[in-house]
């Protein structure tokens, strides 16, 4: 199949972007900006046929890398130290503003945002694109600031240069690469006989999306991209709870699950897809038949109950 793209992304050595990078480099030029402070990655992704670019995006700028993008994927993130946020605006906007100038001639943008920034409403709301912000992130407080300054910055670059762009809220994404995801990270605690903190009140919900829906779904938000920039969330079908996903998770590994109430949690939120789903259709992979695969991708060694047992 011919060459129909040429794609950049960003943050490629990510649980997200690098499974959408290996997938599309089948039938596109794919080229990937990261530090690559791992040179395995890199060689990994060079292995695959995809291009590499060194780029911190606090130090680099894109001098010398080609302009005749086609489609962006921009999902690196200075996640900063969590008390810096003057560093974590200023690094990630500027970085951004530079990334869409560069690229001003392409046909779309996909910017990939987070539910984080939404204000906490009641535990179980779904979630709109409308929905008030502010959100909050206690375990990494510059993330949210930050993203939620980025999107910002999308607006306005997209507006500004006519650049078709999709600010995509991504919940919680889970699979083989990176660490997982949340629910990973999670599990990996109930292994080590760690307690998980939980509300006082009820339990945080939130729409696990596994990876292959994302990619797939990729091609889909570039397709919807607008100028202005449109806001889409981005999150699986089912809302779950977390701790319900947790309980499922040890229930299939026979492992205990711990919770502990407590007034910090690792926070998420429940998504209406609505729009998403007008836009671009369904999903494809439920999550706990996803889980399962993510699970013998990371812990091999642990042993599965089968589907049907």
């Amino acid at each position: 199949m011919p060459t129909t793209k040429k794609i950049l992304i960003t943050g490629a050595t990510g649980q997200v972007a690098r499974e959408v990078a290996e997938s599309l480099a089948h039938d596109n030029e794919v080229w990937c900006l990261a530090r690559f402070s791992d040179p395995d990655v890199e060689h990994e992704l060079l292995a695959r046929g995809i291009r590499t670019w060194r780029w911190d995006m606090a130090t680099d700028t894109l001098d010398g890398l080609p302009d005749d993008f086609t489609h962006v994927l921009h999902a690196a993130a200075h996640r900063g130290d969590g008390t810096d946020f003057d560093a974590a605006l200023e690094i990630n906007c500027a970085a951004t503003g530079r990334l869409m100038t560069h690229c001003r001639r392409a046909t779309a943008f996909l910017y990939v945002s987070t539910g984080a920034i939404y204000a906490r409403q009641e535990l179980d709301h779904p979630h709109t694109e409308t929905d008030p912000l502010g959100g909050q992130t206690p375990w990494l407080p510059t993330y949210a600031v930050g993203k939620l300054a980025v999107e910002g910055t999308v607006r306005a670059f997209a507006t500004t240069l006519g650049l078709p762009t999709t600010i995509a809220r991504l919940n919680v994404a889970y699979g083989p690469h990176g660490h997982g995801g949340v629910p990973i990270l999670l599990f990996r605690r109930l292994l080590a006989g760690e307690p998980i903190e939980v509300p006082r009140d009820g339990q945080n919900y939130c729409n696990p999306i596994h990876t292959d829906d994302i990619t797939r779904q990729v091609p889909l938000l570039w397709d919807a991209a607008t100028a202005p920039a449109r806001v889409v969330n981005w999150g699986g079908d089912d809302i779950v709870g977390v701790q319900d996903m947790l309980t499922h998770l040890a229930d299939i590994t026979g492992t205990k699950a711990r919770f502990e109430s407590s007034d910090v949690t690792r926070g998420t939120h429940a998504f209406d897809n609505t729009r998403r789903r007008a836009l671009i259709g369904d999903c494809q992979v439920d999550w706990r038949s996803g889980l399962r695969r993510t699970l013998e991708a990371h812990l091999p060694d642990i042993t599965v109950t089968p589907a049907n047992g």
